[in-house]
């Protein structure tokens, strides 16, 4: 049965752990299209200068490009040193998906998919025997118990679970939702329905509210 596990992981001991100690200021974002042999990092919090001077002064990072920029933030294309824990190379060949992933105060947080509990044990273990302890801040099953728990049909599941694999989510937006509701096999106004039902699905249910309750008292008139 698929799971779902939200790990934190601290920084020191992998490969950004230089530098979250030489700029404990930075942020990290993982970039969801990967298109090279490195990864795809936005990186915020200091200036650019002393990013790059970290960059160029970590023993763990073996090569990097700036690829794009966007406000205060910069997206590197950076690759490891082969003897350096490379979190996202250690979930990748447990056989998880990473679906978002981001770092600041030293510590990533990672949403990963697994086809099952026992690939999540197996990645806590790989990462304890390497010297970096993750903490399971959250685990659970994607059953068709838990889509009703949120109020969502299992279209709408399985339309969100599409959305944020093709990075619908992501700012800028990977995909628009006319290429979205092609790769559904859907209708552009099909796929924008499917979306703002499960949207209020998740928000009654997050915020524990009635469908009644959702309903926007009349406005006063003047």
């Amino acid at each position: 049965m698929t799971s779902i596990a939200d790990i934190e992981i601290p920084a020191d001991g992998t490969g950004t752990g230089e530098l979250f100690g030489a700029v404990p200021s930075l942020t990290c974002e993982m970039e969801r299209v990967i298109a090279s042999s490195g990864h795809g990092l936005w990186l915020s919090g200091p200036s650019q200068e002393a990013i790059e001077e970290a960059l160029d002064e970590a023993s763990a990072i073996g090569a990097y490009a700036q690829i794009s920029s966007d406000d205060d933030r910069w997206l590197y294309d950076i690759e490891f040193e082969p003897d350096t824990v490379d979190i996202f190379e250690v979930i990748l060949e447990e056989g998880g998906t990473v679906l978002s992933a981001s770092a600041s105060s030293g510590t990533w947080l990672l949403s990963i998919r697994f086809a099952d509990r026992e690939s999540v044990s197996s990645l806590y273990d790989r990462f304890d025997d390497q010297g970096v302890t993750p903490t399971i801040v959250r685990l659970f099953d994607l059953a068709e118990e838990t889509n009703s728990q949120c109020g969502l049909t299992a279209r709408q599941y399985e339309t969100l679970v599409a959305a944020i694999d093709h990075g619908y989510f992501e700012i800028p937006r990977e995909v628009s939702m006319q290429e979205l509701s092609e790769e559904l096999g859907i209708s552009h106004q099909a796929l924008s329905e499917r979306l703002r039902r499960a949207y209020r699905a998740l928000v009654t249910s997050e915020l524990n509210v009635s469908e009644d309750e959702t309903v926007a008292p009349p406005m006063p008139s003047d």
